[in-house]
């Protein structure tokens, strides 16, 4: 799901460069002209009611700590808010705590599912 002040051009614009399929646009608030320091992120009400108690991932440039502390306290599934540089973008480290984060999640089936497809590959 994008969740970015580009809204619907996500997908025309920034989802091809990716090499990503069209995806769903979360419905945010209109973006401010100036974030404002000390103040929640415009898109984390948004998103924790999007989730709606479901486990979900935020990776963006723009979280800050009472972004963490809000959604901890009003969303009652699982969250990662991971803030990337935005001068360098993803690299393989953010992926690696993305990766991490999903496996820690999983279910003990899909746990044995795992094991059996590396048994047989």
């Amino acid at each position: 799901m994008w969740a970015t002040a580009w809204m619907e051009s996500a997908n025309e614009v920034i989802a091809p460069l990716l090499g990503l399929p069209e995806l769903p646009v979360a419905d945010l608030p209109e973006a401010p002209e100036e974030y404002e320091v000390g103040v929640l992120n415009w898109k984390t009400q948004a998103l924790v009611q999007a989730a709606a108690g479901r486990p979900f991932i935020w990776v963006d440039d723009s979280i800050t700590e009472l972004d963490q502390t809000w959604v901890s306290t009003h969303h009652r599934g699982h969250a990662l808010l991971h803030r990337v540089d935005s001068t360098i973008g993803l690299i393989d480290t953010d992926f690696v705590v993305i990766d991490d984060w999903l496996r820690d999640r999983r279910t003990p089936d899909q746990q044995r599912e795992q094991g059996q497809g590396e048994q047989q590959g």
